[in-house]
């Protein structure tokens, strides 16, 4: 059976209520008749609004980032039990500006797949290299390193609730994207890497997306690689109409 693509938005630190409503009340129509998982992350703020406003739609809600702790003293932070109750679907986990401006480890994000999966939360992973590392041939043991420590306390069972993100940290926000070949070459290396690591039928099946300055001039040649099962979007995820033409790509 195909893998069913998914295209998920990461609006970042971007859009209050209204304008988020607003977006969603014309992006709606504009994917009535489209057949993928479609999801968008906004802010926190605007979740509940959101939710009210996609009932009756296939569009799921998704959330940015979490807490590995269930509650407690964490000023700032908001739990994955807190999330589910906003009402959402998935949660993006990893992201590199996640890693990179506030110091997050593989260990502290293989600690927040657990708590998202213990509350039924479906978990985007997001990995990948950087520039240097890539200059260096280094992406195939970063991606490696990434995955195996993220995924460490992670069962066969547990993984039909994760994506998994290719995002080339230098294509994010740059306008650089990786060439389709590039991306499905990395795509491939981390399926083969989870058949290692689980086995055939978990490699076979979990989703793998591409991110990385994707937008509706590229999308189409992205999606249209075999190991590509969709997009993670996040500048052009910001206007309804460019991001309902990635979604129909």
């Amino acid at each position: 059976m195909a893998r069913k693509k998914l295209i998920a938005a990461n609006w970042k630190m971007n859009k209050n209520i209204e304008e988020s409503v607003s977006f969603i009340k014309e992006f709606k129509i504009l994917v009535e008749k489209n057949n993928k998982d479609i999801a968008i992350a906004p802010p926190f703020t605007a979740l509940i609004e959101l939710k009210k406003n996609l009932n009756g739609t296939k569009i799921k809600l998704g959330a940015q980032n979490m807490h590995f702790e269930e509650k407690g003293a964490f000023t700032g932070e908001v739990s994955a039990s807190i999330l589910k109750d906003a009402g959402c679907e998935y949660v993006i986990l990893g992201h590199s500006e996640r890693r990179i401006y506030f110091d997050e480890t593989d260990e502290m994000i293989s600690k927040k797949i657990k708590m998202a999966l213990k509350n039924k939360l479906k978990v985007i992973l997001c990995i990948g290299e950087n520039l240097e590392q890539r200059e260096n041939n280094e992406t195939k043991a970063i991606i490696k390193f990434q995955l195996e420590n993220c995924l460490r306390n992670i069962s066969n069972n547990e993984m039909k609730d994760i994506v998994i993100a290719y995002e080339p940290v230098w294509a994010i926000g740059t306008g650089k994207t990786a060439t389709p070949e590039q991306a499905e070459e990395v795509h491939l290396f981390i399926r083969e890497l989870l058949k290692k690591l689980y086995d055939g039928n978990i490699s076979e099946n979990i989703r793998i997306i591409y991110g990385g300055s994707v937008n509706e001039k590229n999308a189409k040649e992205l999606l249209a690689m075999k190991n590509i099962d969709g997009a993670l979007v996040g500048g052009a995820s910001l206007d309804p109409k460019s991001f309902a033409e990635i979604c129909n790509a």
